[in-house]
């Protein structure tokens, strides 16, 4: 999971409405800032694609391998397209700039004491551009307080929290003791797509402590149907400051 520092992460990323804007097709792309998030997809030759969003497809034409090898995992890049597209194109060839991967993992199941196994320290999700539900992926900007940054906060989506329901979920936040510090923000992602009772299409309940009470808000997921393996999603190159 990447942690930002809360005033680079307001000026550089989260501060701006251009920010929604260059997710739009435009000729004057800003270096500084990513202009899209996708899943980044490894081939079995090594080479990969990138999932923007249900339907479109990212085809790079200046790098032949994942930087981020075998594993599949949600990023930031900042891309410009090579051949203008007309329209909504299913595939799109572009030009990366730059890429940066974001802590991606799979859910965890539920257990006798969620308190104790995953934590209980509150945390905000932040509604951004970046907290978005796609390609049965969840991924959320998140803030908390951060003190020592050699301290990694530990942050999971826990499953078969409602025995009735397995699109109901809790996201957990276990500071590791780090409760002295700032307010900042960081990115996280989560694999939904090996979820049980697959469908095509369904509504994600996700409950969470807050620094002002229990919150919950609903996300629309169109699941993919190609979940990649445990292994893949084991060890993402952004282990910074959080798990």
């Amino acid at each position: 999971m990447k942690k930002f520092n809360f005033l680079f992460a307001a000026v550089m990323m989260f501060g701006s409405a251009a920010l929604f804007q260059s997710c739009d097709d435009d000729d004057d792309v800003d270096l500084r800032l990513p202009t899209a998030i996708v899943t980044v997809c490894p081939e079995e030759d090594g080479s990969f694609v990138m999932n923007l969003d249900n339907e479109t497809v990212l085809q790079p034409t200046n790098m032949n391998k994942s930087p981020f090898g075998k594993k599949e995992v949600r990023a930031l890049v900042n891309y410009t397209e090579t051949v203008a597209s007309e329209g909504k194109s299913v595939l799109r060839n572009v030009q990366i700039n730059w890429i940066d991967s974001i802590r991606t993992k799979a859910p965890v199941m539920t257990t006798e004491n969620n308190d104790e196994a995953f934590g209980k320290d509150p945390i905000d999700i932040i509604a951004d551009w970046v907290t978005v539900a796609e390609d049965g992926y969840i991924t959320l900007r998140v803030r908390t307080i951060w003190g020592n940054n050699r301290v990694p906060h530990v942050i999971n989506l826990v499953t078969g929290v409602n025995p009735s329901d397995p699109y109901e979920m809790e996201l957990r936040h276990d500071a590791k003791g780090d409760v002295n510090g700032y307010m900042g923000d960081a990115l996280i992602a989560f694999n939904l797509n090996a979820l049980p009772d697959f469908k095509d299409t369904v509504k994600i309940k996700l409950k969470w402590q807050s620094f002002s009470g229990e919150q919950s808000t609903e996300f629309d997921l169109k699941m993919r149907g190609n979940a990649p393996s445990e292994a893949m999603l084991d060890n993402s190159l952004c282990r910074r400051l959080v798990e």
